[in-house]
C-alpha cells in the first residue's frame, strides 16, 4: 500500500477537495451543496463522488452569488487557510458596488407617524 505523501495525487473526490479548499466548513455541508445541486463541475452538476482534477472548473452557488474557482492544485490534508487558497484560483467577479443612499430625511419627533401623502412626498424626495 502506497501513502499519499509519496505520490502525487492524480485526484480527488469532489466533497473532500471543496472541504480542503474551505469552501465550506465540513465535509457534510460540501456533501449536501452537491446532492443540491449548487456545485458545477466543468458546467454540469456534480455529485459529492465525482473526481476532482488541475485545471478543472467549479462554480459554488452561494447566497452571496456564484463562487468560480479553477483547481490548481490537489490535497487530501485540510490546512490553514493561506495553503488553501493555493488549491484555486479565484475567478470571482467583484461584487456590484451597492447603491448610495439618497436624501436622508428625518421628521420631527412628536409628529406621530407619516400620512399617506407624506409617505409619498418621502419616496419621491429618496428616489423609488
Amino acid at each position: 500500500m502506497g501513502s499519499t505523501s509519496t505520490q502525487e495525487l492524480q485526484a480527488v473526490r469532489l466533497d473532500r477537495w471543496l472541504w480542503v479548499a474551505r469552501c465550506f466548513r465540513t465535509r457534510s455541508l460540501a456533501s449536501q451543496a452537491c446532492a443540491a445541486g449548487h456545485v458545477k463541475l466543468n458546467g454540469t452538476s456534480a455529485k459529492a463522488s465525482k473526481m476532482v482534477r488541475p485545471g478543472d472548473h467549479i462554480v459554488i452557488r452561494t447566497s452571496r452569488g456564484d463562487r468560480i474557482l479553477d483547481v490548481a492544485a490537489l490535497s487530501e490534508r485540510r490546512g490553514p487557510a493561506s495553503v488553501a487558497r493555493e488549491l484555486y484560483i479565484d475567478k470571482t467577479p467583484p461584487p456590484p458596488p451597492k447603491e448610495e443612499v439618497g436624501v436622508e430625511v428625518s421628521r420631527e419627533r412628536g409628529l406621530g407617524r407619516p400620512s399617506k401623502r407624506d409617505r409619498r412626498k418621502l419616496d419621491r424626495l429618496r428616489g423609488r
